[in-house]
C-alpha cells in the first residue's frame, strides 16, 4: 500500500513558475510520475523518474519549461514547472509504479498502481 500526498498546486500568471512536491508513504521503493487531466481531457503523460533518479522523461510539451526530481531519503517527488501557459491549467496527479520499471513504460498511467488526490494548477492568461 502506498499513500500519496501532493502539494503545491495554485494561481500563477502565464511566464510565472510553481513548484509541486509529492510525500509518499508505505512502499517507497518506486518510479515516480507526474500526470494531469485538464476538464473534459483525457489524464496525460507529464514527467517521470527512475527509482534511482538517473531517468527523467518528459512529454514533448513540456520539455524545457518543467524539472522532475526526488529525494529518496524523505520518500518525495518534486515537479519545478517554469514558463507555464494556460493550457498548463489542470489538477495535477502524483502517481507511482514498481520501481524496476522505467524508459517508456513509466510514459503509461496504466502501468502506475498508486495515485494522489490531485492537485490544482491554473495559469491565467
Amino acid at each position: 500500500q502506498v499513500q500519496l500526498v501532493e502539494s503545491g498546486g495554485g494561481l500563477v500568471q502565464a511566464g510565472g513558475s510553481l513548484r509541486l512536491s509529492c510525500a509518499a508513504s508505505g512502499r517507497t521503493a518506486n518510479a515516480m510520475g507526474w500526470f494531469r487531466q485538464a476538464p473534459g481531457k483525457e489524464r496525460e503523460f507529464v514527467a517521470a523518474i527512475s527509482w534511482s533518479g538517473g531517468g527523467t522523461y518528459y512529454a514533448e510539451s513540456v520539455k524545457g519549461r518543467f524539472t522532475i526530481s526526488r529525494d529518496n531519503a524523505k520518500n518525495t517527488v518534486a515537479l519545478q514547472m517554469n514558463s507555464l501557459k494556460p493550457e498548463d491549467t489542470a489538477v495535477y496527479y502524483c502517481a507511482t509504479a514498481p520501481a524496476y520499471f522505467g524508459g517508456s513504460y513509466l510514459m503509461y498511467k496504466s502501468n502506475y498502481d498508486y495515485w494522489g488526490q490531485g492537485t490544482q494548477v491554473t495559469v491565467s492568461s
